[in-house]
């Protein structure tokens, strides 16, 4: 997931992925403490991803401002 594809997305979907992510990364977090986690790469890709959808959606919400 790159900042061009979210770009392309509304705001409802970011959202939408948001949640989602936020969600994954719980998952992670809880796979983590266990031990269960296999891919521990995976939380900072999903960390990343999700300041990626809120880096655009704070983008959207400023330019609708101006």
């Amino acid at each position: 997931m790159n900042a061009t594809e979210l770009r392309d997305k509304s705001v409802d979907q970011l959202r939408e992925d948001l949640v989602t992510l936020k969600k994954e990364a719980f998952n992670l977090r809880f796979q983590q403490a266990t031990g269960a986690n296999e891919n521990s790469a995976r939380i900072r890709v999903v960390r990343r991803n999700v300041a990626r959808v809120m880096t655009v959606l704070n983008e959207k919400a400023n330019s609708a401002a101006e």
